[in-house]
Parts: structure tokens; C-alpha cells; sequence
């Protein structure tokens, strides 16, 4: 059985697509790769569709892509986000910091 693990594609104009299991086991290498990754795009349009799972681990993630993007400038809009990720954040209580990133 194969390792879950993180993709990040670019796909254009600030259009990006983030796919695999975004969990405890995935995020911490996936994190420390940043610069390689982190957008530059004034403005990030980050899609969800494509995760299989996301557990606390990747919403925290979430959480400070969003904050470092706001510190360089950028605006975040997440699109298609799981209903797993969406009670994640209510029952977290921090959905008011990304609930204007949702689309």
C-alpha cells in the first residue's frame, strides 16, 4: 500500500489544486516544502475538490497558508471545500477566520 500523500498543482492565473490526504501523516514533510510551493499570486484560488481526507492536522494547514498569504499581500478563495473540512472548522470554533475565503 502506497503512503498518502499531498499534491500541489499550479494549474493558471493564480488557480491551484490541492489533492490527496491532507492529515497528521502527510502535512508536517508537505509543510517544511513550503518554498516551493507557496503561491506568489496576488490573488489564490485553492481547490479542494480533489482531497480524499482532512483531518485537524490539514485545516491548521489551511489555516496558515491562509495567514502567510494575507502577510505577503494575497487574497485566498477556497473552492469546492469538503463538508469534512466545513465541520472541522464549526466544531474547532474557528470558521470565522476562513469563512470569508470559501466560495
Amino acid at each position: 500500500m502506497s503512503k498518502p500523500k499531498i499534491e500541489w498543482r499550479a494549474q493558471e492565473n493564480g488557480y491551484y489544486c490541492l489533492s490527496g490526504a491532507v492529515e497528521r501523516d502527510t502535512v508536517p514533510a508537505f509543510w517544511q516544502q513550503r518554498h516551493e510551493w507557496m503561491p506568489q499570486d496576488a490573488r489564490v484560488k485553492l481547490d479542494l475538490s480533489a482531497l480524499s481526507r482532512v483531518d485537524s492536522a490539514g485545516m491548521v494547514m489551511l489555516l496558515h497558508i491562509y495567514q502567510q498569504l494575507s502577510s505577503n499581500g494575497s487574497e485566498l478563495t477556497l473552492l469546492n471545500v469538503p463538508e469534512q473540512l466545513v465541520t472541522l472548522l464549526r466544531l474547532s470554533h474557528v470558521e470565522s477566520m476562513l469563512a470569508a475565503c470559501i466560495d
